[in-house]
């Protein structure tokens, strides 16, 4: 795949360290955004390969919070595919309210 490749490919820049978290980074992040990109293989793969950027372009040779890397990451590529991310509110308060209520809570 391209994305593992560009990541791969980043060895130049980053320590083995480093290389660690930025695939951790990204394995946990696309693993949290995997489902808003559906099942066509060229968006899905467009779509690892712009995280793979993103996430290379975020680290630094010091980077060693996977956790950091990722949520900054997942932050970004929402902005850059605003229109693929669906907003998938939970229950409001007064639902939640009503729900335990008819529970007896």
């Amino acid at each position: 795949m391209k994305a593992i490749a560009l990541i791969e490919g980043a060895s130049g820049q980053f320590g083995p360290e480093a290389l660690k978290v930025i695939g951790q980074a990204f394995d946990e992040a696309w693993a949290q955004i995997a489902c808003n990109f559906g099942g066509d293989p060229a968006i899905v793969e467009s779509a690892r390969l712009s995280l793979a950027s993103i996430i290379v372009a975020l680290a630094t040779d010091d980077s060693r919070d996977d956790q950091a890397l990722k949520n900054a990451a997942v932050q970004a590529i929402a902005r850059e595919h605003r229109s693929m991310f669906v907003h998938r509110p939970g229950p409001s308060v007064s639902e939640q309210d009503r729900q335990g209520a008819a529970r007896g809570k």
